[in-house]
């Protein structure tokens, strides 16, 4: 039977932001909740919503499954990471899948897990999930750096119930039918006989406690969703579509379980005058045809600041010339790159009676004879002389 479509599972599209799948998750969680619909079918559509968001509601699950049309995915994306401070910076860290052999198929073809395979114990703490942030910067800001604070919601500890779900001087207690394990034993008839498969308890689903008296203010979740702020240290280098890992600053953990990780994509704004590849600038200097001819000392934008540069006599419009030192923070920490300057001749549009005299003279001097229309079509002549 093939898998079903996540999200039109949580009927959201699949160019949906986090929030919108966050939202719609917990639209349908409370719809199709077992202590609250008691409807036929709702308990599994309960089921498949919550299997949706456990791979939608996190951006590496998430990415896997868009490239891959599964969780189970064959293979992980890179890892690698260096440090800032405490925050790790670069891709999302790596994962991976393979096929779990006879085992898979015998728990697939049974609904449960078979094999004697060993189930977690659902009482124990379980990291939070990790959220995504985007972050926009200004062309100077993310050459240099700077620190900035950032809002954003999250699911959080539940102040009243201390994320128990429990209503305040009360305590969850063990799952009366699977008694803690958070799953239960179903007898099947198949064609090899009478089996024995295990299932996520329906009474727990899965968590081997049950809250007599839930608390008012989470509903019994233990967590809540609140708007959360920090002060984020942008470091100085950072390109267009790189990450930045904040451990704990993601959301609430179960069971007492850390808060999950938060990772800031950056999304870097073009400069009108610049361009940037790595750590090396690019910047374009229009020149007259004189300064090319005799030279000049010329000053040249940088990020850093205007600086002179020499242009030499005869330089050709093309020509590049680098300023060392002049570029973008390398991201490591190895120095800072370069600015190429790349001149461009200008060919003035417009000429008064002397500058017309002026280039026929020179024209003159060169051996060349030009008659001139009073257009352009001069200096088009003189590039070949």
């Amino acid at each position: 039977m093939a898998e079903q479509d996540l999200y039109k599972v949580l009927g959201v599209a699949k160019d949906a932001s986090q929030d919108e799948i966050k939202k719609a998750y917990r639209k349908l969680s409370k719809k199709y909740h077992p202590d609250l619909n008691h409807e036929p079918g709702a308990e599994d559509k309960f089921k498949a919503v919550n299997e949706a968001y456990e791979t939608l509601g996190d951006s590496q699950k998430r990415a896997q499954y868009d490239q891959f049309g599964s969780t189970g995915g064959q293979q992980g994306f890179g890892g690698g990471a260096g440090g800032f401070g405490g925050q790790d910076f670069g891709g999302f860290g790596g994962f991976g899948g393979g096929g779990g052999g006879f085992e898979d198929i015998f728990s697939s073809f049974f609904g449960g897990a078979g094999g004697g395979r060993r189930q977690p114990n659902p009482t124990a703490p379980q990291q939070g999930r990790d959220l995504q942030y985007e972050m926009s910067l200004k062309f100077e800001d993310a050459i240099f750096g700077k620190k900035t604070n950032i809002t954003y919601n999250r699911e959080e500890q539940c102040e009243t119930c201390g994320g128990s779900g429990a209503k305040p001087g009360t305590s969850p207690v063990t799952c009366s039918k699977c008694h803690g394990s958070g799953y239960i034993q179903v007898q099947t008839n198949t064609p090899l006989g009478r089996m024995m498969s295990q299932q996520v308890c329906d009474v727990c689903h899965g968590s081997g406690k049950e809250i007599k008296d839930k608390c008012a203010t989470c509903g019994g979740s233990g967590h809540t969703e609140q708007s959360h702020s920090i002060k984020v240290t942008v470091p100085a280098g950072v390109e267009e579509g790189q990450q930045m890992r904040l451990q704990n600053q993601g959301e609430a953990g179960a069971n007492g379980g850390p808060y999950g990780d938060l990772f800031i994509i950056f999304r870097v704004e073009p400069s009108d005058e610049f361009e940037r590849d790595g750590a090396t600038i690019y910047f374009k200097l229009p020149i007259d045809f004189v300064q090319a001819a005799l030279g000049d000392e010329v000053r040249v934008k940088t990020v850093h600041g205007d600086v002179k540069m020499k242009i030499p006599a005869g330089t050709q419009t093309g020509t590049t010339f680098r300023l060392r030192g002049k570029g973008a923070p390398r991201l490591r920490g190895n120095g800072t790159g370069d600015e190429q300057v790349t001149v461009a001749i200008q060919t003035p549009t417009k000429l008064n009676k002397g500058q017309k005299e002026a280039l026929k003279t020179f024209a003159k001097a060169s051996g060349k004879t030009v008659a001139g229309n009073g257009k352009s079509s001069l200096f088009d002549k003189l590039r070949g002389v």
